[in-house]
């Protein structure tokens, strides 16, 4: 899903889902049937709302998973969107966090 600027049309953010599988895992991995969450947003639109409403398309459509991953930064303000979105923690390291949604 992507979002615009409502003024110039320009993409702002975006949200999708990847199955990692094989040797190309990402950092958010858990296993090969549960797909990452990505999500991206342009610093200057961040706090807005925009990843509550990308998040809300997604999970209102019929493009999810029941089980979702993401990694994220330990400290990263987007930990609050995510455990209000049902994410819940399931590994840390020293830098990252591994969050999962079932």
């Amino acid at each position: 899903f992507l979002a615009s600027d409502a003024a110039t049309s320009q993409p702002v953010g975006a949200v999708w889902l990847r199955l990692m599988v094989g040797e190309n895992k990402g950092y958010g991995y858990i296993d090969d049937n549960t797909p990452e969450l990505y999500i991206a947003i342009l610093p200057e639109y961040r706090g807005q709302g925009i990843g509550t409403q990308l998040l809300s398309h997604l999970f209102n459509s019929e493009c999810w998973s029941p089980s979702i991953s993401l990694s994220v930064s330990v400290g990263n303000s987007a930990v609050r969107l995510y455990e209000r979105f049902g994410f819940t923690v399931v590994g840390k390291s020293c830098d990252s966090m591994t969050m999962r949604r079932d």
